[in-house]
């Protein structure tokens, strides 16, 4: 998933992934905040860092699906070129790219740590959507308007789609390979 930071795809990765265990799928989150605390904790934000930060998770991604979970991963992933390698690392029929899309103003007003008034306040450099760029994708196979619909609602939607592209079967807790 990607998007803005408060679109919304922590809430959404958290509520896709009860839904895959209620079909007894093993799965994984590697959310963007989670992993600068740890793995990536020597990565800042100037482009170059954000690029090695998604180079990162996709080859850690790669690791865990071909260790047979499902990952979701839930990243700003602020660049086109660098979705795209992400894409090429992953086997094609197992990357869908889900594009979290709400507006900068609701993000704005989601934001509970205050970053956005921060960076809007020169605080915060480099930060995505104020003063660093955000390339919203260009095809992602899902775009979810979620700024009016619940998590568990945007989850469903990934949820059909997946049934709907023959991914996951309902009443069968096997994903199409």
């Amino acid at each position: 998933m990607t998007g803005l930071s408060g679109a919304g795809k922590s809430s959404i990765a958290n509520e896709l992934e009860i839904a895959l265990h209620q079909r007894s799928l093993h799965t994984y989150i590697l959310d963007g905040d989670s992993i600068r605390q740890g793995l990536n904790k020597d990565l800042n934000y100037q482009d170059h860092e954000r690029q090695e930060n998604i180079r990162r998770i996709s080859e850690l991604s790669k690791l865990m699906l071909d260790a047979g979970l499902i990952v979701i991963t839930a990243c700003i992933s602020p660049f086109q070129k660098d979705r795209d390698e992400a894409r090429n690392r992953i086997p094609h029929d197992e990357f869908i790219e889900v594009f979290v899309d709400t507006p900068i103003a609701l993000c704005e007003q989601r934001d509970p740590k205050g970053l956005y008034q921060k960076a809007r306040a020169g605080h915060i450099k480099n930060f995505t959507g104020i003063s660093s760029p955000y390339e919203p994708p260009k095809t992602p196979e899902i775009h979810l308007k979620a700024y009016d619909k619940t998590p568990h609602q945007a989850a469903q939607e990934i949820i059909e789609y997946l049934v709907k592209t023959e991914r996951l079967f309902i009443g069968l807790t096997q994903v199409k390979v």
